[in-house]
């Protein structure tokens, strides 16, 4: 994934009613894709600034909510860090190396690493905007893995929901989501969410209906591209669940 490959530079300022200085840090990799029995890894944090700055970085089990997607953390002791609060001079690097302390079996296993910049001592008249990232981890199980994301429709009075539903276990991740009726008309699919849909996850996407369905309507065209290849398919409407 490029992604993995590039830096995320995230740059704040630190304000006063007129510009007081500027701050950057940038982590690479942006994600972390074990290889299956891989336990150790690591990444390295840059202080592109011109001060000082430290961090905090505590590992997380990640999960998702049924109804969007949205990330869900709980903290977790199976991944280990070093270190897990560091100093970082103006243009310099700290390095810090990751531990599962076991590798999954038969299912992905899912972390997030959240990075959190120290804020600096309280100015008078000063706010500091302090930084957070969040970097997933993915641990593959030893066996033969795959995603095997499904997709249905379901209908309420309002609007329409995509369903997905991943019962493999792998993740994976579906990007430029459209869809289109039988007459031709594209629905607007609700943007923002994230793209992941972990193994045994449930995603659903919000499609708000503008005017009503061709009479009769029971399936509408979904193309979407995905880590696994390009979507182009005729998904049904089934009884909410």
């Amino acid at each position: 994934m490029a992604a993995a490959k590039a830096a995320a530079a995230i740059f704040f300022t630190l304000l006063t009613g007129a510009v007081a200085g500027a701050q950057a840090l940038s982590v690479l990799p942006v994600t972390i894709p074990l290889l299956p029995g891989q336990k150790t890894t690591s990444l390295t944090i840059t202080n592109k600034g011109t001060t000082e700055t430290a961090v905090q970085i505590r590992p997380y089990a990640w999960s998702q909510k049924s109804d969007n997607g949205d990330i869900q953390l709980t903290a977790t002791d199976m991944v280990l860090l070093s270190p897990p609060i560091a100093r970082i001079a103006p243009g310099a690097s700290q390095m810090v190396r990751l531990i599962l302390r076991m590798t999954p079996e038969t299912q992905e296993a899912t972390y997030r690493i959240l990075i959190d910049q120290v804020p600096p001592p309280a100015e008078a008249g000063v706010v500091h905007v302090v930084l957070r990232l969040s970097i997933p981890i993915f641990a593959p199980p030893p066996i033969r893995s795959f995603s095997d994301v499904q997709f249905h429709l379901e209908r309420d009075a309002d609007h329409i929901n995509l369903v997905a539903i991943n019962p493999g276990n792998l993740h994976d991740v579906i990007r430029n989501i459209a869809l289109t009726t039988s007459d031709g008309r594209k629905l607007e699919v609700e943007s923002g969410a994230t793209p992941y849909i972990l193994s045994g996850a449930t995603r659903r996407w919000r499609i708000v209906l503008k005017e009503p369905l061709p009479l009769q309507a029971d399936t509408l065209r979904l193309t979407a591209k995905t880590d696994a290849g390009v979507i182009d398919e005729q998904v049904r409407f089934v009884a909410a669940r």
